[in-house]
């Protein structure tokens, strides 16, 4: 961790906080799907929370679903409580979370935007990237982009952060005894591409571009690198408000 990053800063990223900071979007996101939907997993919502739970839902339907849920709220609640044996909790730890992903989500989309213009000075991307958002351009009603939106910062980051990156960077060092930044570069990398590549899949995704496709493999890294030195939980309300901010705009 470098060093300019205090003690305080640094207790964002252990389960005890960051996990905890990002319940409340957890919830949020699963209230609003279900009232929009009227059923559990039907109708619109987030990609990748389709995609994570497809499998238990193709082996028990909406058994598969509860057991889903309570392998995410169990496995999560486990991990918050080993953490939290013999040390103190302090809430204002939590309000600097909050704004600091307040902040990050405000300047998000300049940052890169501003990198994909200088990968693609070509194409004059600048003014589109500023102004568009990571998922699709559906027409969706504003309640339905914000579920969406909150459904981005939850799921995606669990996906394609926690599992698809944590998981190569692991892969890389311990199965192929790569250095740990070599395994770390490779797997933010590797991860940033098939995030943006994911954005295209399915009925809902969007049609090629190299503009959009370069602008999300950008967006794909920061959030790596956002995840790696800030943890979960401010990485997951970044992302959310980031798309949150684009949709009331």
């Amino acid at each position: 961790m470098p060093s300019f990053i205090s003690d305080d800063m640094r207790v964002a990223r252990e389960p005890r906080y960051s996990l905890t900071f990002a319940l409340p979007l957890l919830l949020l996101y699963e209230v609003l799907a279900f009232s929009l939907s009227g059923h559990e997993f039907a109708g619109v919502r987030n990609g990748a929370d389709v995609l994570l739970k497809s499998l238990f839902v193709a082996l028990g339907g909406r058994s598969g679903l509860i057991a889903f849920g309570v392998l995410l709220v169990v496995g999560g609640g486990w991990l918050v409580w080993r953490d939290c044996r013999g040390r103190r909790v302090n809430p204002e730890v939590f309000a600097a979370m909050a704004l600091e992903s307040v902040l990050y989500a405000l300047v998000f989309g300049l940052i890169a935007s501003t990198l994909t213009t200088a990968l693609l000075p070509g194409l004059a991307t600048q003014a589109w990237v500023s102004a568009s958002a990571l998922h699709s351009g559906m027409q969706w009603n504003l309640l339905t982009q914000l579920m969406i939106s909150l459904g981005a910062g939850i799921y995606e980051e669990l996906l394609f952060r926690v599992l698809l990156v944590s998981g190569l960077a692991r892969l890389m060092g311990r199965v192929f005894r790569w250095r740990r930044y070599s395994a770390a570069g490779f797997a933010v990398f590797v991860g940033a591409l098939i995030f943006s590549a994911f954005h295209y899949m399915g009925p809902y995704g969007d049609d090629l571009a190299l503009a959009s496709f370069t602008f999300r493999a950008v967006a794909g890294v920061l959030f790596s690198g956002l995840y790696l030195l800030r943890g979960f939980g401010i990485t997951a309300w970044t992302h959310a408000l980031y798309d949150v901010f684009l949709a009331l705009r």
